[in-house]
């Protein structure tokens, strides 16, 4: 009884995400109150708070699995095969497409990250700390193989995870996207020169 309870409390807390991120969507953050949720899903806005103690919690849960999926998206191309040249362009390209349709594309779901990272930092953190340790998981590997040359593997990874803040960063990508800068392209292409081996870099 008590593994059935537990699966459908996760189904009824996975379903009040799922509505609350389209209710968001389509109305905003700001507009959408935990009411509007409760209508959509027939239940009472006292049985929504039994699964989030307030509207910030659904906030966040939001935030996470939409977070959540770039994350695994980050993961699965980190763990390929291939080169690891390859695999770093596309895993920036992938962070940036994600981010870029996610919340710079949809401007009610760019609200809610603006104020995500007002309000619920600790949940933007925990995020960029991950895409951060994948994107060093590939960089070590590119050392590990020759590819890559690094004296300091963490710091090598912050200067790489900078470098793409401009195309990481859900704000800094729609207040820079008309604004002069290298390409995402050129921008790679300088991450993965500062990352060649110096013998290579000097034929």
């Amino acid at each position: 009884m008590t593994l059935v309870s537990e699966h459908i409390e996760q189904d009824t807390r996975e379903r009040i995400l799922e509505v609350a991120e389209r209710l968001f969507r389509e109305i905003g953050y700001q507009k959408t109150t935990v009411a509007d949720i409760a209508k959509l899903l027939r239940m009472s806005p006292a049985n929504v708070y039994r699964f989030f103690d307030s509207k910030k919690a659904i906030h966040e849960g939001v935030a996470r699995v939409l977070m959540g999926e770039v994350e695994d998206a980050a993961r699965t191309i980190a763990s390929g095969r291939g080169p690891v040249a390859i695999r770093l362009r596309e895993l920036l390209t992938t962070i940036h497409r994600m981010n870029s349709e996610r919340y710079v594309g949809d401007s009610k779901l760019h609200e809610m990250v603006a104020i995500a990272m007002e309000e619920s930092w600790e949940v933007c953190v925990a995020h960029m700390e991950h895409i951060t340790e994948t994107i060093g998981t590939v960089i070590a590997e590119g050392v590990a193989s020759g590819e890559f040359e690094t004296a300091d593997l963490p710091v090598t990874t912050m200067c790489a995870c900078t470098a793409m803040m401009r195309f990481f960063h859900p704000q800094m990508i729609a207040q820079c996207a008309n604004k002069p800068g290298p390409s995402l392209d050129q921008m790679i292409d300088f991450i993965i020169a500062g990352l060649a081996p110096r013998g290579r870099l000097a034929k």
